[in-house]
């Protein structure tokens, strides 16, 4: 199993960015992909959460109603929409995944590690 992050980058307060995780594989009936974010000296936090059991999705409460995370099966890949960015989601994101047929949010209910991709936002 292989997760390959991308689509960090420097962006204004207000700006979006779309990260993509793209996976391979996987041969599971049922799978989740989460999106983490770390940022210089604070603990991993879980920012998102896909099932791919019954499309359902989590999103922590920093993030709501400004992030999306959205599957696209034929591409193996999972994207996670950031809209409205801030300062404070400065951060080195990664993807996640498990199988499982539900979304958790802490990092050690995950099983596979995609590489770190850096998201700047500039005030």
């Amino acid at each position: 199993v292989q997760l390959q992050a991308s689509g960090g980058g420097l962006v204004q307060a207000g700006g979006s960015l779309r990260l993509s995780c793209a996976a391979s594989g996987f041969t599971f009936d049922f799978y989740a992909i989460g999106w983490f974010r770390q940022a210089p000296g604070k603990e991993r936090e879980g920012v998102s959460c896909f099932s791919s059991s019954d499309g359902s999705t989590y999103y922590a409460d920093s993030v709501k109603g400004r992030f999306t995370i959205s599957s696209d099966n034929a591409k193996n890949t999972v994207y996670l929409q950031m809209n409205r960015l801030k300062p404070e989601d400065t951060a080195v994101y990664y993807c996640a995944g498990v199988e499982s047929t539900w979304c958790g949010s802490d990092s050690y209910e995950y099983d596979y590690w995609g590489q770190g991709t850096q998201v700047t936002v500039s005030s």
